[in-house]
């Protein structure tokens, strides 16, 4: 079917022809059945199957054609970097209606984005941290939201952010004066509910589910220890030659390790998580977008929104822990319909979770033997690499930990060396406490014990900074002082 076919204003069709957007993808022809005539939708379709586009269609319909009660459009996605893609298309879609877009999300300053609102702007896209925090400083009015879109509804709530998606929808207007739209990969009890306690009788449409779209991917399995997972990969990167390559680890820290032995062998590459500076993600998406870049690693949150043309080839470094992750990543090599490779690498620490990912996916992954041609050297071997993205006690790893000055550090852990450090120069940088309890090798005599008792008591100037001399000078004093009341 073709977008022409709808009841779409010229305009609309115009933008959409300019960017080859001619024929509609099964997603976009059954979303926009039921948008144009006014119905919420609810929506399950994986990444890559043209829903960005189904939405956005939908909210430049709705929107010109002003039937609405109220004008604004938001559009609520999981990361960063989601919501700037949906940005990017939207200006691309839309590029001759006239509508203020503009994507609002944390990492960067707040200027920008206040002279966006304060200009007016028709379709706000964002993460739920920023929009909530333009909602409470009243910067964004939610009475006057008519079109809200939730994109990627699975990942939001993973992410923890079905408490945020709850507030949002109370403070928009009654469901019977907005429309709504729910995207998601997988149909689980939260997306249900929202889709159930805020939608006004939504429309259900499924695509295909995830697990049968992998069928045009080429998939491999090797099994291998954690120990030859770097001559293995370096092998099949030399062996492969592809002309672009994501690699996925499960944890942040692995990246900027896997990254990094990458760069020492010869290999260019960059690794993105969570807490990199925001200008720094966008400088190395843009490179691997402009094909600069040839090597990404990345890890599952941070890898969304990044659409990659023509990707050659997937790596899994770690299986992933959750079996939809496995869809998403091997995804990326066969976006809108296009075929891809897949390779995967089990260990030993992660092996565990091969079996869900086979059920889930329907079959089994074929296994690849890697004789002694599938290694090459790896002249990081014996290195000691840092794990952790930050030094420790700051956030890193998966959930939350006290950060440096602002609690202590996890039961039981021990400190590291920066700790020590740290340690060391707090107590010669600034005067301590001197402890209260004194040891002898003898038992304390009643004499001993009331020198003790009146040392307790007793604060002299800076016991800190005095020398042992004048520590030993003072006790002396004091016993001096004990014995003599005695006599």
């Amino acid at each position: 079917m073709k977008f022409s076919e709808f009841n779409l204003q010229s305009e609309i069709i115009e933008a959409l022809d300019a960017a080859n957007y001619t024929d509609c993808m099964p997603v976009q022809a059954q979303t926009l059945e039921h948008t144009l005539v006014g119905k919420d939708v609810f929506v399950q379709s994986q990444t890559g199957t043209g829903k960005t586009a189904a939405f956005l269609v939908s909210i430049f319909a709705l929107l010109r054609s002003g039937t609405l009660k109220h004008s604004k459009a938001l559009i609520i996605a999981p990361t960063r970097e989601l919501a700037v893609q949906i940005e990017n298309e939207a200006n691309l879609l839309g590029y001759n209606l006239g509508f203020g877009i503009c994507s609002f999300y944390g990492g960067v300053g707040y200027g920008r984005q206040e002279q966006c609102l304060a200009d007016g702007v028709d379709i706000m896209i964002g993460t739920p941290g920023r929009i909530l925090d333009f909602k409470q400083s009243k910067k964004i009015d939610f009475s006057k939201i008519g079109i809200f879109v939730i994109d990627e509804a699975d990942r939001l709530f993973d992410m923890g952010f079905l408490p945020d998606i709850i507030e949002m929808l109370r403070s928009l207007p009654p469901c019977s004066e907005r429309k709504t739209m729910l995207f998601s990969a997988t149909l689980s009890r939260e997306v249900r509910k929202v889709a159930r306690e805020y939608m006004d009788q939504p429309a259900e449409i499924e695509i295909a589910p995830e697990h049968v779209t992998v069928d045009a991917i080429t998939q491999e399995l090797y099994h291998v220890s954690n120990d030859e997972k770097m001559k293995l990969l370096l092998g099949i990167l030399k062996n492969e030659n592809p002309s672009s390559v994501l690699v996925f680890t499960n944890m942040k820290g692995e990246a900027r390790v896997v990254a990094e032995r990458l760069r020492l062998n010869g290999f260019p590459c960059e690794h993105i998580s969570g807490d990199l500076p925001q200008s720094k993600r966008s400088r190395i998406v843009e490179q691997v977008k402009s094909g600069e870049l040839k090597y990404l690693v990345a890890t599952d949150v941070a890898a969304r929104g990044i659409h990659i043309d023509d990707l050659a080839l997937v790596v899994n470094y770690d299986v992933p822990e959750y079996c939809e992750n496995y869809v998403h990543r091997i995804g990326r090599t066969a976006r809108a319909g296009k075929s891809g490779k897949a390779i995967t690498l089990a260990c030993e620490e992660y092996v565990y979770a091969l079996e869900a990912i086979e059920q889930y996916i329907g079959k089994k992954i074929p296994i690849a033997f890697a004789g002694a041609e599938a290694y090459a050297e790896d002249c990081t071997e014996g290195m000691v690499f840092r794990r952790s993205d930050r030094p420790s006690g700051e956030r890193g790893g998966r959930g939350r930990s006290s950060t440096s000055g602002r609690g202590a550090r996890r039961t039981g852990s021990k400190p590291g060396a920066h700790e020590s450090r740290r340690s060391e120069h707090r107590k010669s940088s600034s005067p301590q406490k001197q402890p209260k309890t004194y040891h002898s090798r003898r038992p304390l005599n009643n004499a001993a014990h009331q020198i003790k008792n009146n040392a307790d008591h007793i604060k002299p100037n800076s016991p800190s900074t005095q020398t042992p001399e004048k520590k030993v000078s003072w006790l002396s004093k004091i016993k001096s002082k004990i014995f003599k009341s005695k006599s």
